[in-house]
């Protein structure tokens, strides 16, 4: 990447702030309650329905529009809502990702419509529909400890039908955060971005299910980038970057594969690893570096389906060797329409050769006088890597995202000098056991907090 190339992201696509600004005041409308809908919200739904015009969605949005102001609010209305609120974000970030496709000269698959109808939704997608309702007609200020209560029951249905984990856990991970929130109506800032994406996603997902269409299965090696950790108080996800060189040939493919594991608040930093040790492999090819020989992996778009036991383990790859020689000739898959959101953009880059400065208190990286803020405060407690590290670094690979208006780099592992010796660190290195001696010793003095809780479990489990 290059200091040119940097200045041409600097020039937002046209209509973006618009469009950005539409959907602020359709959060703030939601964030009051769509069942007592002031002047001021009118307004702003009334500039959300005006948004879609001319498009197919326009007479369905304008009627939910008008319903809603007239109080009269149906699951039909906000499904609409829903969907139009998600396809202006959705519109968002195509023009985001086609500025930075464009900028990096990636090639990017087109997206294909599945040709296969939705299934029969279980009856446990009801009671999650309602629950998404109730939460609108409220609004988050007015959620109470009853209406998450109420969540309770949901998630313990929709949990016992395995095609509705998904949903399931959002609501879960949701309504947790709420209640660490509440009283609501007290916060001096209420996160609406962040909220109502969780909505819209939580309405959308409980409109029906897409019936079975078997995925396209792939075989070959996959050569690790590097990992996210994602940590919630309720869950964890890890998700692997990588580039997948097909079986017999074809070119190199940007891919990605998650696991997930549930978990609670207590549960943190290193600690995380040990909730996935069912992933032996994955996180052997993390902690040691190796690349991965996989074998009929569904493949959904550009993310593989993991399955341990279609998977072994590989000679040793050098995630910086793999982005220089195959990143810039992979590859990328086209985004599934529900997952097109300007904050789920995260396109790995590698960075070599070029200081790192500290402006105002944060880190950036400068190419050819063109700074990349460095987004450090994303960096996981699990792993080794820290703001000290990639200060000191003299090659960074990480994701390209885009947040708070501009587009920014997350590292997932770095190059770097400390005390004249050369040193890397990944996110992964932790997977199979911390390797730094002095947080190893803190570990070992706070105890293993997963097996604690395991032995508490199997304990309450017997009686």
């Amino acid at each position: 990447m290059r200091g040119t190339q940097v200045a041409r992201l600097r020039e937002a696509p046209a209509g973006l702030a618009d469009a950005l600004e539409v959907v602020a005041g359709f959060d703030d409308a939601l964030t009051n309650g769509f069942g007592r809908v002031g002047e001021r919200d009118a307004a702003a739904l009334a500039a959300f329905a005006s948004a879609l015009t001319g498009t197919p969605l326009a007479d369905l949005v304008a009627s939910a529009v008008d319903a809603v102001t007239a109080g009269s609010v149906t699951p039909e209305h906000l499904a609409a809502l829903a969907g139009a609120r998600s396809a202006l974000l959705g519109a968002a970030h195509d023009a985001l990702l086609g500025q930075l496709d464009a900028t990096l000269s990636r090639d990017r698959s087109p997206w294909t419509a599945p040709n296969t109808g939705p299934a029969q939704a279980p009856p446990a997608l009801a009671g999650a529909r309602a629950w998404w309702h109730e939460v609108a007609v409220t609004g988050w200020r007015g959620v109470d400890h009853e209406l998450l209560s109420a969540a309770a029951t949901v998630v313990e249905a929709a949990l016992a039908v395995p095609e509705l984990r998904r949903p399931a856990v959002l609501l879960d991970g949701l309504a947790a955060e709420l209640r660490a929130c509440i009283p609501v109506a007290t916060m001096t800032r209420v996160p609406a971005r962040r909220w109502a994406d969780l909505w819209a996603r939580g309405v959308l997902l409980t409109q029906g299910m897409p019936a079975a269409n078997e995925p396209p299965r792939v075989s070959g090696r996959l050569l690790p980038l590097g990992v996210d950790v994602h940590a919630h108080d309720t869950a964890v996800q890890v998700q692997l970057h990588a580039i997948l060189e097909p079986a017999g040939g074809g070119p190199a493919r940007l891919v990605r594969t998650a696991v997930t594991a549930a978990k609670v608040d207590t549960i943190v930093g290193p600690a995380v690893w040990r909730l996935l040790s069912t992933h032996p492999l994955l996180l052997t090819a993390l902690a040691e570096r190796r690349a991965l020989t996989v074998t009929d992996l569904p493949l959904h778009g550009g993310d593989l389906g993991w399955v341990d036991d279609r998977v072994q383990l590989d000679e040793p790859a050098d995630p910086f060797a793999t982005a220089r020689v195959l990143l810039p000739r992979a590859s990328a898959a086209a985004i599934a329409p529900l997952d097109r959101h300007p904050t789920a953009i995260a396109e790995p880059v590698l960075i070599e050769g070029h200081p790192v400065r500290e402006q105002a208190g944060a880190l950036t990286i400068e190419l050819d006088g063109e700074p990349v803020a460095l987004a450090v405060d994303r960096l996981p407690t699990a792993g080794p890597l820290t703001a000290e590290l990639v200060a000191a670094s003299s090659a960074c690979l990480g994701l390209l995202r885009w947040d708070g208006g501009r587009w920014l780099m997350q590292p997932l592992a770095v190059r770097a000098t400390v005390k004249r010796r050369p040193v890397q660190a990944h996110n992964g290195d932790w997977a199979c056991g911390v390797t730094d001696p002095k947080i190893a010793k803190d570990e070992a003095r706070a105890g293993d907090a997963v097996a604690v809780l395991r032995e508490r479990a199997g304990r309450l489990l017997r009686r």
